[in-house]
Protein backbone atom coordinates (compact mmCIF):
# COMPACT_ATOMS: atom_id res chain seq x y z
CA UNK A 1 0.00 0.00 0.00
CA UNK A 2 1.04 3.36 -0.44
CA UNK A 3 0.67 6.73 1.73
CA UNK A 4 1.34 10.20 1.24
CA UNK A 5 1.79 12.18 4.56
CA UNK A 6 2.20 15.66 6.16
CA UNK A 7 3.56 14.63 9.34
CA UNK A 8 6.36 16.52 8.88
CA UNK A 9 4.70 19.45 7.43
CA UNK A 10 1.78 19.37 9.60
CA UNK A 11 4.39 19.15 13.05
CA UNK A 12 4.20 22.59 15.27
CA UNK A 13 7.07 24.30 15.79
CA UNK A 14 5.98 25.36 19.51
CA UNK A 15 9.05 24.66 22.35
CA UNK A 16 10.36 21.35 21.26
CA UNK A 17 8.27 18.73 19.35
CA UNK A 18 9.56 15.17 18.23
CA UNK A 19 7.82 12.88 16.63
CA UNK A 20 9.10 8.98 15.59
CA UNK A 21 8.52 9.00 11.84
CA UNK A 22 9.74 4.87 11.50
CA UNK A 23 11.34 2.69 14.02
CA UNK A 24 12.72 -0.29 13.32
CA UNK A 25 15.73 -2.37 14.62
CA UNK A 26 17.83 -1.13 12.04
CA UNK A 27 16.60 2.57 11.88
CA UNK A 28 14.87 5.21 13.45
CA UNK A 29 14.29 8.83 11.70
CA UNK A 30 12.94 11.49 14.10
CA UNK A 31 11.00 14.62 12.71
CA UNK A 32 11.95 17.63 15.22
CA UNK A 33 11.05 21.00 15.36
CA UNK A 34 12.58 23.84 17.67
CA UNK A 35 11.09 27.31 18.13
CA UNK A 36 13.66 30.04 18.14
CA UNK A 37 15.88 30.18 21.01
CA UNK A 38 14.83 26.71 22.39
CA UNK A 39 17.36 24.07 23.27
CA UNK A 40 17.29 20.26 23.11
CA UNK A 41 18.87 19.72 26.18
CA UNK A 42 22.43 17.48 26.22
CA UNK A 43 21.94 13.90 25.40
CA UNK A 44 23.71 11.38 23.38
CA UNK A 45 23.02 9.28 20.18
CA UNK A 46 22.39 5.20 20.93
CA UNK A 47 24.06 4.73 16.98
CA UNK A 48 26.06 7.44 14.60
CA UNK A 49 23.31 9.97 13.42
CA UNK A 50 23.05 12.29 10.84
CA UNK A 51 20.81 15.91 11.65
CA UNK A 52 19.27 16.96 8.10
CA UNK A 53 17.91 20.88 8.39
CA UNK A 54 14.84 21.41 7.07
CA UNK A 55 14.03 24.99 7.69
CA UNK A 56 15.55 27.36 10.17
CA UNK A 57 18.98 27.58 11.56
CA UNK A 58 20.52 25.78 14.11
CA UNK A 59 24.18 25.76 16.70
CA UNK A 60 24.95 21.70 16.79
CA UNK A 61 27.13 21.91 20.19
CA UNK A 62 29.63 18.53 20.50
CA UNK A 63 32.96 18.50 22.06
CA UNK A 64 33.78 22.09 23.32
CA UNK A 65 32.69 22.83 19.54
CA UNK A 66 29.89 24.97 17.99
CA UNK A 67 28.70 23.84 14.45
CA UNK A 68 26.29 25.92 12.52
CA UNK A 69 23.84 24.05 10.33
CA UNK A 70 21.44 26.22 7.66
CA UNK A 71 18.68 25.39 5.57
CA UNK A 72 18.99 22.13 3.75
CA UNK A 73 22.19 21.28 5.45
CA UNK A 74 23.60 18.07 7.02
CA UNK A 75 25.70 16.63 9.94
CA UNK A 76 27.04 13.76 10.59
CA UNK A 77 28.05 12.59 14.30
CA UNK A 78 29.14 9.54 16.71
CA UNK A 79 27.60 7.37 18.79
CA UNK A 80 27.64 8.03 22.57
CA UNK A 81 28.81 11.83 22.27
CA UNK A 82 26.83 13.92 24.62
CA UNK A 83 25.80 17.05 22.42
CA UNK A 84 22.93 19.51 22.52
CA UNK A 85 21.35 21.76 19.79
CA UNK A 86 19.86 25.16 19.85
CA UNK A 87 17.14 27.16 17.19
CA UNK A 88 18.75 30.18 16.01
CA UNK A 89 15.52 30.76 13.88
CA UNK A 90 12.55 28.54 14.35
CA UNK A 91 13.70 25.11 13.11
CA UNK A 92 12.61 21.81 11.37
CA UNK A 93 14.76 18.57 11.20
CA UNK A 94 15.62 14.90 10.76
CA UNK A 95 17.43 12.55 12.65
CA UNK A 96 18.55 9.85 11.10
CA UNK A 97 20.53 6.69 12.80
Amino acid sequence: MYKIGQQIKTQPINGIQVRKLLKDKDLQILSITLEKGAVLPEHSSPKEATLIVLEGALDFHIQGKTYFLEHLEDFSFPKELPHWVEARENSRFLIIR
